[in-house]
């Protein structure tokens, strides 16, 4: 049975003002000059500029404006008949929360790029060029083909309604494998070293006894057992050291070096600058390339028109309308900047005033335990406005440039009862792995027992996570011979 009824419920539920804030909070400085040139472009109602410079313009010009009739405005420059006002003709059906994603731009170039220039050497004939292509295609970013035969096989019948097999396409792969870097085109680790051995101009004994090595004792060799090795091939360690060495100069994955040089070394735009004034640490926002922003005299004077005007047609509602709308919203993104800039701005004191010792010295060890909740306590904000803050934002200091995160981290108890970084414990460890002997390594209770020694309380599965955050390898694979 159906029936009507009344229910009362409170919800929270942010305004359009709020989620541009929030949008425009996690923007870097570096794509705020950008975000802003696109707000101007879809808003007439928008310009760059200042309200005092307006100010100053409007006075010289007050008398000759005076004088101007108000048959200025006439309501056809800005409707045609046939035309439908934007809002009338598009929606909005994106959620409230979701982010606007753009498609980044692809720069340089990749490594099957330089392939497909190679390609085109090789005394190769249409199909097999057809088949080069593809497989070429089917690399991955590191260089190696990890797709079998002949699942290519299929695909390329599918595709391109090649019929071909899989001794066919081994034959072109060798070709691929010829070219430009050496080891490009490897189906694992195995193949990638040893075609780059067989590619060494100058072939000397230590190069055979590497062939050798890696053919026969590769798996020994990926565990470090050097002197398992030795003892298989009847030789002493120091026979042995130099082929070792040899291998592990070289590349592991080929196509990653093309790939990083065609990126190029990418800029990072500081979102704050901090200075040191005579022991008065100064920080301010880099808006150098930002515009100021205001809204439209022109636009703001054409409602105050029709505003006064006491019937309206149609026709002048919709455009008193579409007016009103565009100057709310170029209100509302002004408000946005405003507000993003003294967030940041409270945010950013907050952490400086936490981590001062640090910024004072530059000193990493007087970095203090400090998370996202001990800022947000601090400026009376939530933890995801300070996360949006942080995010991919950069601070430029007297002693180099830092990822705004990089001040965040967890505190550990020492035997005096303070509080320690876990960053400053991380490179205490990372000092110690530094000056340990590559012959015999630490294994991590030993480095546990290290930083226990130093008065740091930290368990041995601890210093497991914090050695692997650093991207350090466990005790048996960091030797060396």
């Amino acid at each position: 049975m159906l029936k009507n009824q009344l229910q009362l419920k409170l919800q929270q539920k942010l305004s359009p003002q709020q989620i541009q804030l929030m949008k425009l909070l996690q923007v870097p400085t570096a794509e705020l000059e950008q975000r802003i040139k696109d707000e101007i472009q879809e808003n007439p109602a928008l310009e760059e500029g200042s309200d005092q410079d307006e100010e100053e313009t409007s006075d010289t010009e007050a008398e000759s404006e005076e004088n101007e009739s108000e048959e200025e405005f006439d309501l056809s420059d800005y409707y045609d008949e046939d035309e439908i006002p934007d809002y009338k003709t598009t929606i909005q059906n994106q959620g409230k929360d979701e982010e606007e994603r753009q498609t980044p731009l692809g720069q340089g170039y990749s490594f099957q790029d330089t392939l497909y220039a190679q390609l085109h050497l090789l005394d190769l004939d249409e199909r097999e060029m057809q088949l080069a292509d593809y497989l070429i295609g089917n690399l991955e970013d590191d260089g190696y083909l990890r797709r079998d035969l002949y699942s290519v096989c299929n695909d390329l019948i599918f595709s391109i309604n090649i019929a071909t097999d899989p001794l066919e396409l081994l034959s072109i792969l060798r070709h691929i494998q010829s070219l430009d870097p050496p080891g490009v085109g490897a189906r694992d680790l195995k193949e990638c070293l040893l075609l780059q051995l067989n590619r060494l101009e100058k072939k000397s004994n230590h190069t055979h006894l590497a062939i050798t090595i890696i053919e026969e004792h590769f798996e020994e060799f990926t565990k470090k057992h050097y002197e398992k090795i030795a003892h298989r091939l009847s030789m002493d360690l120091e026979e042995v050291k130099p082929a070792i060495q040899l291998i592990l100069h070289l590349n592991p994955r080929p196509g990653n070096s093309i790939s990083e040089a065609g990126r190029g070394s990418q800029q990072v735009t500081p979102d704050f600058i901090l200075n040191n004034e005579n022991d008065s640490l100064q920080v301010q926002l880099h808006g150098k390339n930002v515009p100021d922003l205001k809204i439209s005299r022109g636009y703001k004077e054409m409602l105050d028109h029709y505003s006064k005007v006491a019937k309206k047609d149609p026709k002048q509602k919709e455009a008193v309308q579409f007016v009103k709308q565009k100057i709310d919203s170029a209100k509302w993104f002004i408000d946005a900047i405003q507000q993003r800039n003294q967030t940041l701005m409270i945010c950013m004191e907050a952490i400086i005033e936490i981590q001062k010792d640090f910024f004072m010295t530059g000193d990493e060890a007087k970095l203090k335990p400090m998370i996202l909740k001990d800022i947000a306590d601090q400026v009376g904000m939530d933890i995801s406005t300070v996360s949006r803050m942080a995010n991919s934002k950069y601070i430029q200091t007297p002693f180099g440039t830092y990822l705004l995160k990089y001040f965040f981290s967890e505190g550990l108890a020492t035997d005096e009862g303070e509080e320690a970084s876990s960053r400053e414990i991380k490179q205490i460890l990372k000092t110690a792995i530094e000056e340990e002997n590559k012959r015999k390594p630490l294994p991590d209770e030993k480095l546990m027992a290290i930083l226990n020694e130093k008065g740091y309380n930290i368990a041995r599965r601890t210093v497991a996570k914090y050695r692997e955050q650093l991207g350090l390898p466990v005790a048996r694979l960091r030797k060396e011979i």
